[in-house]
């Protein structure tokens, strides 16, 4: 097991790997595992991409994010100009159907509202507008309603877990209350359990995961 300090610096190293991050103004603590981020960066997907290197990185237990976006006065558009960004942006996404989403824009968040057949849909309406220009933060309460059958749907999770070469599945339980599915148990890493996510959300019929794996 890593020491904080050793974690530390592995972190470090992972966040100036990261070509988004490179002139990026983050400072890094890490005490018994958790990692905590502040500072600021100029929008919100350089701040997604600083969450994403420190689950790259082994050893991780936690993150506790106190990242703020920091737009230059000057160069910040209005909400109503951010609006008009995010519609173009989902327009012109295949993968998402536009007319189930509405988009609400206030002091630069953007507020993700309607529903839809499939996580793949809502992940990518997020990745569609992470870095537009004058975003703040996001917040994606877009749900899934597909209809469902609960023991289909938790053998196509087992199943999907079994697929994947990156999932130990043997430490792993899976409940479930309608649509929401609750992970318990173990993993060895954050990328696995970000896989165990992922594998979870791409089964028809999931409306909600809750992650309440270890990693171990």
């Amino acid at each position: 097991m890593k020491t904080d300090v050793n974690l530390k610096l592995n972190i470090l190293e992972e966040l100036k790997w990261d070509p988004k991050l490179i002139d990026a103004e983050i400072s890094v603590l890490v005490k018994n595992g958790i990692v905590i981020l502040s500072g600021h960066v100029a929008n919100y997907g350089i701040k997604l991409a600083a969450e994403d290197a420190v689950k790259r990185v082994k050893n991780v237990k936690g993150i506790a994010e106190a990242i703020t976006v920091k737009i230059d006065r000057l160069k910040t558009p209005s909400d109503p100009e951010i609006a008009e960004a995010a519609i173009n942006a989902i327009k012109w996404n295949n993968a998402i159907p536009e007319s189930n989403i509405s988009i609400i824009v206030e002091n630069g968040w953007i507020t993700l509202e309607g529903t839809l057949d499939w996580q793949y849909q809502k992940d990518a309406a997020t990745n569609s507008i992470k870095d537009i220009v004058g975003l703040k933060g996001l917040t994606n309460q877009i749900l899934i309603t597909p209809p469902i059958d609960i023991p289909v749907l938790i053998d196509n999770i087992k199943y999907a877990f079994e697929r994947c070469a990156d999932i130990i599945s043997d430490d792993i339980i899976i409940e479930t209350e309608g649509g929401k599915v609750i992970l318990h148990g173990k993993v060895r890493s954050w990328a696995e359990r970000r896989e165990v996510e992922r594998a979870a959300w791409c089964c028809p019929g999931v409306k909600e995961v809750e992650d309440e794996l270890v990693v171990a």
